[in-house]
């Protein structure tokens, strides 16, 4: 019957043992969350910025590319405006054809969206399986 205070220390260290891990991998989780939240705060940010820049740039080479074309022909009008609207005809849908192609590349290719998050979960994950690797 001496064992009774000791089976309830025992007990008692276990439940705060429980209860301070539970505590760890609640404050991890919020960590990781938060982790999340900022990288797609900064990845919205980014793609912003690139669709704003890229409808300005796209806006004003267009614009320029067709008042190019339109002063070759009036300079040529005399001689040879049927092959400069040719030349210009074929290089806009040349130009057209290379960006279709590299624009459909770099959508294949995917994004990096979440890759700190996921490399911390990995992390996480050797750490409480203990397959822990030397870093550098």
């Amino acid at each position: 019957m001496g064992d009774a205070p000791a089976t309830e220390t025992a007990r008692a260290g276990l439940f705060a043992s429980l209860k301070g891990l539970l505590g760890t991998s609640v404050g991890l989780f919020q960590n990781r969350l938060q982790l999340l939240g900022v990288e797609l705060a900064e990845e919205r940010l980014r793609l912003l910025s690139l669709l704003t820049y890229g409808a300005i740039a796209f806006v004003c080479l267009s614009a320029g590319i067709v008042f190019l074309a339109m002063f070759f022909t009036v300079l040529l009008w005399e001689s040879h405006r049927l092959l400069v609207l040719g030349i210009c005809t074929f290089l806009f849908l040349a130009a057209g054809g290379v960006a279709l192609v590299l624009a459909m590349g770099r959508a294949r290719a995917g994004g990096t969206l979440f890759s700190a998050s996921l490399a911390e979960l990995r992390r996480d994950g050797e750490h409480l399986t203990g397959d822990r690797k030397t870093e550098p």
